[in-house]
């Protein structure tokens, strides 16, 4: 029996979170009613998140994972709409009727490479294969055992409205809440609802990093490189122009940008002048305007390439993300039922587990911190990323909350976050999160002034900015 199952039949399904029967006893009736939905259905949401975590499936490739939730929901008695925004893995899931209508958002896709085992070195279950390395395996079933939680009090008749579960696929590529976004499958809703994994529990009040991706193509003309050199035209030299020159901007960037690419193909033989040469470029800012500003400084370092090598050059953005709009109001709801809840507790062995790990990637061994973190101030300059919920930001008042999924410190995007999602250190987050927007999602139903309280927010910091998707023209790039 492998570490993985014995740390998850040690837990049991009892004593996810700390509630007390105390706290509990003094909630309100709808707010005991979705704690005691989610510990229901936690044996569920873990039999799910641990099937999307042995599938890995890549962006737009989620077939069994989001027909796994699909599935779930529409045992649960949701309406599944599937296919939307033509992509054959996003799906919406909706039950009840009429205002207000909250959203709550899952993901499900898997990082190329990072296959892994649930256990604190590392050691690929498949060579080559999938892992969950930002933990989208627990995002979607915790996502959705909080919706479910909320679905059982409309069909009571406890509560009034509608609530939407948004399967949204691809994160890690294309950004498909972008085209859902373009869409218009977001327009409607009153607030909507995200959480990620990760080191540490909190209610977000960060913005995040404007990105556009952009591919940046060189053409030139092939020669046999030791016979008539002269008759070529390299595209690769363009290319090398093309990152010399990126990184002497470096030195004049503002903090709070940051460009960084690879060299996608760069030829076919060394004795062949490469008539054609590739890069994948992201360029990021702490806002849209910002970003766009550096990104026309690339396109004439790019034509400047271009005319060094004697070759031409195409620039085509293939994505492009929004900064996050964060919602203080809604933040400061969604913390109070976070204390509800209260911190993750954890057994000597996953403390050992997650120390493992900190061993295995040369980190001090801190442990886990199951701690409910305060509320920040917003940066000027934010860091960790971008996002696709973000755009979501910009249509809709949204609710972003962080749960504890791996230790301290540990590397995201890596094996290490991967091996905590497939055993009890994942799970307990989920529940964790489950809970707090659960909890959060009630008070949205519940009280008109908060959700009017987000939208004046929401309004004063949009602006009479109207959104509009960074997208090419045409489907997403389904193969």
């Amino acid at each position: 029996m492998n570490k993985r199952i014995l740390l998850t039949l040690f837990v049991g399904l009892a004593g996810l979170t700390n509630l007390s029967a105390q706290k509990t006893a003094k909630l309100p009736v709808n707010k005991t009613a979705v704690l005691s939905s989610v510990d229901e259905h936690t044996s569920e949401l873990i039999d799910l998140s641990d099937k999307i975590w042995e599938a890995a499936e890549i962006a737009l490739k989620e077939n069994v994972s989001a027909k796994a939730l699909a599935d779930y929901a529409e045992a649960q008695g949701f309406t599944v709409e599937r296919g939307v925004a033509e992509m054959p893995t996003a799906f919406i899931a909706s039950y009840g009727s009429g205002k207000p209508i909250i959203g709550i958002m899952g993901e499900y896709d898997a990082l190329p490479g990072l296959s892994q085992k649930a256990v604190p070195e590392k050691s690929p279950l498949i060579d080559g294969a999938g892992g969950h390395g930002c933990g989208h395996n627990l995002f979607g079933p915790g996502s959705l055992g909080a919706a479910v939680a909320i679905k059982e009090l409309i069909e009571q008749g406890k509560l009034k409205g509608t609530v939407r579960f948004y399967g949204t696929p691809a994160e890690e590529a294309i950004g498909g809440k972008i085209y859902m976004a373009r869409a218009g499958l977001f327009d409607d809703l009153d607030a909507c609802f995200d959480w990620h994994p990760d080191a540490e529990n909190k209610a977000s009040t960060q913005s995040s990093q404007a990105m556009i991706e952009v591919t940046v193509e060189f053409f030139g003309q092939a020669a046999h490189a030791a016979a008539d050199p002269w008759n070529g035209r390299s595209a690769l030299d363009g290319v090398e122009a093309f990152v010399n020159g990126l990184n002497m901007f470096r030195e004049h960037m503002k903090p709070s940008v940051r460009i960084h690419y690879i060299i996608e193909k760069g030829g076919e033989a060394p004795n062949i002048v490469p008539d054609y040469a590739r890069v994948g470029l992201y360029v990021r800012d702490a806002t849209r305007k910002g970003m766009m500003e550096v990104y026309e400084r690339v396109q004439q370092i790019g034509e400047g390439a271009a005319l060094v090598a004697g070759v031409t050059n195409k620039m085509t953005i293939t994505s492009g993300y929004h900064e996050q709009l964060p919602n203080i109001a809604g933040a400061n709801v969604l913390y109070k039922n976070m204390q509800l809840v209260g911190p993750i507790s954890y057994t000597p062995e996953e403390l050992e587990f997650a120390k493992g790990i900190q061993r295995s990637v040369k980190m001090e061994e801190k442990g886990l911190d199951g701690s409910i973190g305060g509320i920040d101030p917003t940066a000027e300059f934010p860091t960790g990323g971008s996002t696709d919920v973000a755009d979501i930001s910009w249509i809709t008042p949204e609710i972003s909350l962080v749960a504890t999924t791996a230790p301290i410190g540990t590397p995201w995007h890596s094996w290490a976050v991967v091996a905590c999602g497939g055993m009890s250190i994942g799970h307990k987050g989920m529940a964790f999160a489950a809970k707090s927007l659960a909890l959060t999602m009630v008070d949205l139903f519940e009280n008109e002034s908060i959700r009017k309280a987000m939208r004046d927010e929401f309004l004063e910091k949009r602006g009479d900015y109207v959104y509009k998707a960074i997208l090419p023209d045409g489907p997403p790039p389904v193969k």
